[in-house]
């Protein structure tokens, strides 16, 4: 359901509030996705030639538990939905599938600036804003005019009682341009000081920023990501949730000067690959995101965090591989289930060493300790 709220902001109830709820104290917990990317070898693995359509159900079958346990799923779609013909890199137009599957998994909202967005021109980005709202996928950070831009963002929604601002933008678009009146929203300090403005006159209890930024592969942030958090921190944001790398990078907690020790910012610089063809060490998988809002009549802050490391397992067969999103406790879990050979094994702990390593203050998820498919 959709109400404007104000007359500028777009309002949206992802559902009621359950039996028992306590107006005076309540929690919402959101889980963030890194990037969805479509290659060549993703888009013939979910082809069946016989239907003649795809299919990336199976894709997201061992994650979607954990997605649909959230109270709010986010994630950032680096592809189109242009149309045929489909193609990977490096103009990707994936089938539509791919979004129902995410919409399936139980993700409820898809960022959209990245640097793929214009991959198939004004044709291909407008087409894609067709699907995700044929779809009722709720989306932002790219939009068909300025009018559009105004009635629809920041992108306000409320989940048991707490109201959240989703900010969203990217570096770039490869060099390809767009004709006004479409617009995707780039990384312009001016323009994102005005925007958090905007978003804390409509009074939320807190506000994330979605944001395409850093170097590609990259391990750790630069000093220009260290920077630009610290700029948007500074404006109103109360987190920040990076993509682009297509490897992790650092998760830091930052005190404003003014605040206790239990009200931090948090800044996750990169939460790596969450689907891709990427295969190299680091670059294949990525980490889930998971924090816990408590609000109070005083104060809304973080309560809890923690992160999900998934390998992206590409498995080999006759005549295509299929890909499956793999969280790496669940594997652990089901190893006779798996029977991984001895190079898929190597490969799944090398990921999660090397994700424990960089990540090595932070607490992991235990979603699937004990976790037993049957």
């Amino acid at each position: 359901m959709r109400l404007s709220f104000p007359v500028y902001f777009l309002f949206i109830a992802i559902n009621i509030y359950p039996a028992g709820f306590n107006p005076d104290t309540s929690c919402v917990t959101i889980i963030f996705a890194g990037d969805i990317m479509g290659h060549d070898a993703q888009i013939l693995g979910a082809y069946n030639p016989e239907t003649k359509k795809y299919n990336y159900e199976s894709t997201f079958r061992y994650v979607k538990p954990y997605i649909e346990n959230a109270d709010i799923a986010i994630g950032n779609l680096e592809v189109t939905l242009a149309g045929p013909p489909y193609k990977g890199y490096p103009r990707f137009s994936s089938p539509d599938n791919l979004a129902i599957a995410a919409k399936r998994a139980g993700f409820d909202i898809l960022v959209n600036a990245n640097n793929h967005a214009l991959d198939r021109g004004e044709k291909g980005f407008r087409r894609t804003l067709h699907i995700l709202d044929s779809l009722n996928i709720i989306h932002t950070g790219t939009f068909r005019s300025n009018k559009e831009r105004v009635l629809n963002y920041p992108l306000i929604f409320e989940k048991h009682n707490i109201k959240i601002a989703l900010l969203n933008y990217t570096y770039g678009t490869n060099s390809l341009k767009i004709d006004t009146p479409c617009i995707i929203n780039s990384i312009d300090t001016l323009i994102i000081r005005q925007d958090l403005e905007k978003a804390k006159s409509a009074n939320p209890d807190y506000i994330i920023v979605a944001i395409h930024w850093g170097v590609e592969y990259e391990r750790y942030e630069n000093k220009i990501q260290q920077k630009l958090a610290g700029f948007m921190l500074n404006n109103g944001a109360d987190a920040i949730i990076g993509s682009h790398p297509h490897v992790i990078q650092p998760i830091v907690n930052y005190y404003p000067a003014e605040s206790d020790s239990s009200n931090f910012n948090i800044v996750v610089y990169s939460l790596g690959n969450f689907i891709s063809n990427q295969r190299a060490q680091y670059k294949d998988g990525g980490i889930i995101f998971e924090f816990t809002l408590m609000k109070t009549p005083t104060v809304t802050k973080v309560a809890d965090y923690r992160y999900m490391p998934a390998w992206v397992y590409r498995e080999a067969k006759k005549d295509k591989s299929c890909f499956y999103i793999l969280p790496v406790r669940l594997f652990y879990e089901n190893e006779q289930y798996f029977n991984f050979s001895d190079n898929d094994k190597y490969k799944i702990n090398r990921f999660y060493n090397d994700t424990k390593e960089l990540l090595k203050n932070i607490p992991e998820s235990q979603f699937y300790m004990d976790y037993k498919i049957e």
